[in-house]
């Protein structure tokens, strides 16, 4: 049965979240374009013994507000203090990861393990339109609307599924059409500052580093970076997965994540 949606109040925005299961908090924060949903198999699989918390992000999924990466980490504090969250494991996938990681930097205390699955580029070696062509999809979303910027998009390396899994196609196909593209045709959109790598070397809390196989050569580069930048940190590559391996081979995310989240227990013991 579908987990019921909730709404929370953070700042000017109304954002949806679900909340399902007991036991240590596992929050899920999904990448550009996306929304909660794109976690149905992992919420399924993990609630069974952990309470998982996903939300969608400002202007995505059935969230209001105007997005930008500053409030998604106030959004996620909000969150979790709206729901007496003193204390979580991480989950942030693409530009999610850049959320989860902001958060962890500035409120270490608060997370208790953390996973960057296909993260960007941190350092600032690699600019956004460098990473992503955001000139021509706003070009195309302001002249053909955003059908035309999803079709676009729909061909990107990063949305490639190489699983031919239908569900998983029809699943990410919903998530994308519930964009509201109020980022891509913001004109005041900046790209975020680079992430101080003496800071991240500091940043006490284990890290899993996740891509898939076939994530493409730039976010498996920024991989290697943060693994050899972060203390503490591990990585596991999901095979049989591009960039969105909780939905080409979510047995084997799986299994990567509950290793960690094992591993992270046993520590904590």
């Amino acid at each position: 049965m579908r987990a019921p949606d909730h709404y929370f109040q953070s700042g000017d925005a109304r954002l949806r979240f679900r909340d399902e299961g007991d036991g240590e908090p596992l929050v899920l924060i999904h990448g550009w374009t996306l929304d909660l949903e794109m976690w149905d198999a992992q919420a399924a699989e993990f609630s069974r013994t952990m309470r998982v918390i996903r939300f969608d992000r400002r202007g995505h999924g059935r969230s209001g507000g105007r997005p930008g990466y500053e409030r998604d980490e106030r959004d996620l504090e909000a969150l979790l203090d709206h729901l007496h969250v003193p204390r979580a494991v991480l989950v942030g996938m693409s530009q999610g990861a850049r959320t989860a990681l902001t958060f962890a930097l500035r409120l270490p205390q608060r997370v208790a393990g953390l996973v960057l699955d296909g993260a960007p580029d941190f350092s600032g070696a690699t600019s956004r339109e460098q990473q992503l062509p955001l000139e021509r999809y706003r070009g195309l979303a302001r002249s053909g609307g955003l059908e035309a910027f999803r079709d676009a998009w729909c061909e990107h390396p990063l949305m490639q599924l190489h699983s031919g899994d239908r569900s998983a196609t029809e699943l990410l196909a919903r998530s994308l059409g519930r964009y509201q593209g109020l980022d891509l045709l913001d004109p005041a959109a900046v790209e975020p500052p680079a992430l101080d790598a003496r800071a991240l070397g500091r940043l006490p809390v284990p890290v899993l580093i996740v891509n898939g196989e076939r994530d493409p050569d730039d976010r498996l580069t920024t991989a290697s970076w943060l693994a050899g930048t972060l203390s503490r940190a591990e990585r596991a590559l999901v095979a049989d997965a591009g960039h969105l391996p909780n939905l080409d081979n979510p047995r084997e995310y799986a299994k990567a994540l509950r290793k960690f989240l094992q591993h992270q227990s046993r520590a904590a013991a």
